[in-house]
């Protein structure tokens, strides 16, 4: 869901929500090609067992087609064993015992087909002109004399394939078919799982089609309230589909968030710049063998488990009030938390404009919340309906601060760029500190020890005084800086003080339709709305949508369509998709002091519509350049001048960046596909399609795997054999397939058992004895007016508590907290014991004391106490503020060493940088060292 840094937000707010994954990795044997692979059968190393296994494919199929931090596979084939390889290495982390669910995105509703439209038409665009623009610099680079690889001459993959109805996405539901079938046959972890593939002909969002199978599973009588779910995505909407479920054991995996990754310039291959700002050098040599080149390493991406059940133990401290008129509810407040999070952004509404999460936007919401919450006699949402006369007092509330908001955002925008460009003019003098110690306190270079070529740093005589010294010295420097800088706006005639004044129209403030600069020589893209000066609300309606806002009827207008969409939204997390046709038609937001009478708006929507077709929504998201993807006579419509829907198509199109700075940011512009005259103009070119594009046009059906060893398998197999389900459903018997409900009809392409079955990849080998049958799968089937209860399952068993609770000092006086690190609060963590980290002292050669071990993350440090260690040279090693040890305890430099001792004796010392953990009895202290206490 497009909310942007709501992870990054949520993990820093809830950090034990965050769990770093346990990975068993296969086993390469040396001076050889043979791999010992993972036993998964064994227990999960994370201490915790799933059973369910969910995979949104879409965030698999991307990176693995068009990674982004390495080589590009070379072709289609290369791409789906990256796809194989990578399902393998979720497996061996997250071992699933029941279920594995694999989900690729279908036929989106109408609502989401406006979002993947403008994405397609922007990476077409970005692609065209940053081919153009390489052109361009390499030509303006070899003019000049500069120097560039050649350029690589090799098909450019459209990721614009990876939309349904494509050949594409027909051989990967086929490649799929082929890793279950040979997975269920040849891995033993596998023989108990059950396999559902619903590929891009089953129409649905990949997490959708998810959420809507775990709902219906949810309703049965025999499903089990306990299951543990693990699902697999990125996307920020996981989360709040995974919450909407309520069922208390449900863990997100993905991939770990490195921010800043440096990308090489495509021109040269080199880290550091981008194409503008390409010279064409060559590579400079780094080092004698360029061994501290800064070539990107192709690290392999680590994985991170999400816990929602401590989110929501975070939750419930957040949202429990006292003195409410009526009983607190968990369950209904997070629901009303999922709903106040679609204002911030999702794929189907833009967000609000005085509504940023970088700003604290989710935090203000939840403070007004708490506020109003006693005025609304009860909760907002009931089971994914929403009661708009409450959300109208949350929106009244919000609008009162909208002109706060954004002269605060402003104020901190001017902060920023303030910043920023002090950060680029020391950049330009060298990166240079404005101060820089001297003296005793000067940087000294890493590595000084007793055999350190630099020698020893010096001690530390008088500190006061010399800490004195120091403070004043920066603060006569300061002082140099501010006066120069006084001195150089004087000279350039303006006040260096006007760019802090924020008041709009006002002497010193940027001129109208300017922004603050990076730097002195690009200017800021115009902002025309400048929300920051009054008058900005006549000021948007008139850029933004060109009305007046005094349009009453528009701005209701306007304001009804997004009520209705909110309304969309919540209903599509909780019940499935209430209408394929519904789309918001307006490309911005209204206010929230725009919010009147939103109780008295429609909430309904029209029932019994259908999804497109899969070649029908390429039509409706492609852009003309993509169009190899589609029927010949289909593509015309897309180039052709004389085409009645040829505007659905601009070669062209503005990007409104609405106060951002980056053009992803923006909003694309293009025009809205009327559904109607499309379907009239694809009605003249439907006859000229082949019998293949006429499969790749229908709407599919998930399919259902098991091996043989499986208790499902003979039930399957007796349906084949008698063919007693070729025109009707049969249920499946829930019992058989731990508690799976849903209904099985026959495939006309049977995958059975002790068949061959051809590969599709060339590289890999054909299944000789095939071991699973396929069968074609629904879910359960529920009346249309049918409402899912959003609740905890009763006989569900709420996980252990993790976070410390408020009252632990007073119940467990005396008692050290001990905090969870995973999934078990029970597991040993290693650690040393004071034996052990004695011998860590001596056993290097440069002995540093106990205060200056580091000890690797993973090992706790031990409590220090007030006790003596022997020291071979007490007055080098001593920590500091330590109190004086008696002449008669003191352990005399002139004899034999610690370590001296231990070799005499036949023993051998560890290289110095390893780690032993040896019995405390091992090296017993000399007769006349005993510790003693102070």
């Amino acid at each position: 869901m497009g909310v942007p840094a709501f992870f990054r937000w949520l993990s820093r707010k809830y950090p034990s929500i965050v769990v770093h994954c346990v990975e068993e990795k296969p086993q390469k044997i040396k001076d050889g090609n043979v791999t010992i692979p993972v036993d998964i059968t064994k227990p999960n190393p994370n201490d915790v067992e799933f059973d369910n296994l969910y995979l949104d494919m879409n965030g698999i199929i991307h990176p693995c087609t068009h990674p982004e931090d390495k080589p590009a596979p070379k072709n289609e084939d290369e791409m789906m064993i990256a796809i194989f390889e990578y399902i393998d290495r979720l497996i061996r982390i997250v071992r699933p015992r029941r279920l594995l669910y694999m989900a690729i995105d279908g036929v989106a509703p109408r609502a989401k087909m406006n979002q993947q439209r403008s994405r397609r038409f922007r990476a077409s665009k970005e692609s065209i002109e940053l081919a153009e623009e390489k052109v361009k610099m390499r030509e303006e680079i070899f003019s000049k004399g500069g120097y560039l690889p050649p350029a690589e001459i090799k098909e450019r993959f459209d990721h614009n394939c990876i939309t349904p109805g494509t050949e594409f996405m027909a051989n990967l539901a086929k490649c799929l078919r082929y890793y279950i079938a040979d997975r269920l046959t040849n891995d033993p972890g596998w023989e108990k799982l059950c396999v559902i593939l619903s590929d891009a002909s089953a129409p649905g969002e990949g997490e959708h089609k998810i959420m809507d199978y775990i709902r219906r599973q949810r309703a049965q009588p025999d499903h089990d309230p306990n299951t543990h779910h693990c699902l697999c995505g990125a996307d920020a909407d996981l989360i709040m589909l995974g919450l909407a479920t309520h069922e208390p054991h449900f863990t997100i995996i993905r991939e770990e968030f490195k921010p800043n990754k440096p990308r090489p310039c495509p021109l040269c291959n080199q880290l550091g710049h981008v194409v503008k700002d390409c010279e064409g050098l060559p590579r400079e040599k780094k080092g004698e063998h360029d061994q501290f080149a800064d070539d990107l390493p192709p690290a392999e991406q680590e994985f991170i488990f999400l816990r929602l059940c401590i989110l929501r133990e975070y939750l419930e401290r957040e949202l429990t009030m006292a003195s409410l008129p009526f009983e607190f509810d968990l369950e209904r407040s997070i629901d009303d938390w999922v709903f106040m999070c679609f204002f911030v952004g999702n794929d189907f509404l833009p967000h609000l404009p005085s509504l940023e999460i970088r700003e604290g936007a989710i935090d203000r919401l939840i403070t007004i919340y708490k506020n109003v919450v006693h005025r609304t006699s009860g909760y907002m949402t009931d089971n994914g309906f929403v009661n708009l006369n409450r959300v109208q007092l949350i929106m009244e509330s919000l609008g009162q601060m909208e002109d706060a908001i954004f002269k605060k955002r402003r104020t901190d925008e001017l902060d920023f760029r303030r910043r920023q460009k002090d950060r680029n003019k020391r950049q330009r003098t060298g990166d240079r500190p404005s101060f820089t110690p001297g003296g005793q306190f000067s940087p000294h270079a890493l590595g000084r020890g007793r055999d350190s070529p630099y020698g020893n740093p010096q001690s530390i005589h008088n500190p006061r005084q010399a800490a004195y010294e120091m403070r004043k010295q920066s603060m006569d420097s300061q002082n140099q800086s501010a006066a120069q800088a006084l001195r150089s706006s004087l000279r350039d005639g303006h006040s260096p003080y006007a760019s802090a004044n924020t008041s709009g129209g006002s002497s010193g403030s940027p001129s109208p339709g300017k922004r603050p600069c990076d730097n002195d020589d690009e200017p800021e893209p115009e902002d025309n709305v400048r929300l920051w000066e009054d008058g900005w609300k006549e000021r948007y309606y008139r850029n933004k949508f060109d009305v007046s806002s005094g349009d009453s009827t528009f701005k209701h207008s306007v304001v009804q369509a997004y009520v209705h969409g909110l309304c969309w939204v919540l209903r599509y997390y909780y019940q499935g998709c209430p209408s394929w046709k519904w789309f918001y038609p307006y490309h911005y937001a209204p206010f929230a002091s725009d919010f009147l009478n939103v109780e008295k708006m429609p909430s309904d929507f029209e029932k019994g519509t259908h999804p497109f077709n899969p070649l029908e929504q390429l039509m409706g998201v492609f852009p003309a350049a993509s169009g190899n993807f589609l029927p010949p006579t289909w593509r015309t419509l897309m180039s052709d001048p004389e085409s009645p829907i040829i505007d659905f198509y601009p070669e062209d199109f503005g990007i409104d960046l609405n106060g951002k700075k980056f053009a992803w940011q923006g909003v694309a512009l293009l025009p809205f596909v009327d559904e109607e005259r499309l379907r009239a103009a694809l009605m003249t070119v439907y006859p000229d399609l082949e019998e293949v594009e006429v499969l790749r046009n229908s709407i599919g059906s998930d399919m259902l795997f098991v091996g043989e060893p499986h208790p499902l398998c003979d039930f399957l197999l007796g349906l084949y054999e008698c063919g007693s389900c070729d025109d009707e459903a049969v249920n499946i018997t829930p019992k058989l397939c731990d508690g799976i409900a849903g209904t099985v009809k026959l495939d006309e392409e049977p995958m059975l058992p002790k068949n061959v079955i051809k590969t599709p990849v060339p590289n890999l080998q054909d299944i000789l004895k095939n071991k699973c049958v396929g069968i074609l799968y629904k879910d359960p089937q529920y009346p249309e007016d049918y409402v899912f209860k959003a609740a905890v399952l009763s006989g569900a068993k709420h996980p252990e508590k993790v976070l410390k609770p408020g009252n632990w000092e007073e119940q467990n006086s005396g008692k050290v907290w001990k905090p969870t690190t995973g999934f078990n609060a029970n597991r040993q963590q290693a650690h040393l014991n004071p034996s052990s980290m004695r011998m860590l002292q001596h056993a290097g050669r440069s002995r540093p004391s106990f205060h200056q071990v580091q000890m690797p993350s993973s090992v706790p440090m031990p409590r220090q106490r007030q006790q003596w260690y022997p020291r071979a040279a007490p007055q080098r090693y001593a920590p500091p503020m330590q109190p004086r040890v008696p002449q008669q305890y003191q352990w005399n430099s002139a004899r034999p060493s610690y370590a001296s001792s231990f070799q005499q004796r036949g023993q051998q010392l560890q290289p110095r940088g390893t780690w032993r953990n040896p019995q405390p009895s091992q090296y017993p202290l000399p007769p006349n060292a005993r510790q003693r206490r102070f």
